[in-house]
């Protein structure tokens, strides 16, 4: 009889360890997550025409580079990037390449009245790279320099870090580098915006 009282007390105390799992689970992730920010999307049209010494890029090259920025900083996946005062034939460098673009990013919620589509955002850090070659990244220093001049004010952004050693006609490989933290949509929805 005492055996079995034994038993029934140490299931019951297991059984009641198994039931509060859950609860510890659930509290740890949650506070380690990042927390979540309103915000809306904002409109923006720009053109912008690179102009440089050391890297040459036809107006298709420019386009590739450019869009797969903006979406790095977080534009949303519905952009629009077309070729713009271009004089040169398909992959042949231009001397004065150019795009225009067409899309939205994040700025926080106004206080006050809510938005009308607020939509769920985290900051996220972000380094701008062009290329993983190191050599042809060397290239990339006075586009880089342009980006951060013209593009990157575009975004809601903060702690920005800025380092460039760009010389005219010659590569210094690493020389140039660009960080920020960006205010960017949790990725699902994004996805779910640009499946539509």
């Amino acid at each position: 009889m005492r055996i079995a009282t034994v038993k029934v007390g140490l299931w019951a105390f297991l059984a009641g360890l198994v039931w509060s799992l859950p609860s510890w689970a659930g509290d740890a992730p949650m506070s380690a997550a990042a927390p979540t920010e309103s915000a809306v999307w904002m409109p923006k049209e720009l053109t912008f025409v690179y102009m440089g010494f050391t890297a040459h890029y036809s107006c298709d090259g420019l386009l590739d580079k450019m869009r797969r920025v903006l979406l790095m900083l977080g534009a949303r996946a519905d952009l629009d990037v077309t070729r713009y005062g271009c004089s040169s034939s398909y992959g042949t460098p231009d001397p004065f390449p150019g795009v225009r673009i067409k899309m939205s990013v994040l700025a926080p919620a106004p206080n006050g009245a809510p938005p009308a589509a607020p939509v769920p955002a985290q900051w996220k850090s972000v380094e701008v790279r062009l290329n993983k070659d190191p050599l042809y990244e060397a290239g990339d220093c006075e586009l880089i320099e342009q980006i951060r001049q013209k593009i990157l004010p575009q975004f809601t952004t903060r702690k920005v870090e800025f380092n460039s050693n760009c010389v005219p006609n010659q590569l210094s490989a690493g020389g140039t580098w660009l960080r920020a933290e960006v205010l960017t949509a949790d990725q699902k929805d994004d996805k779910a915006l640009a499946s539509k």
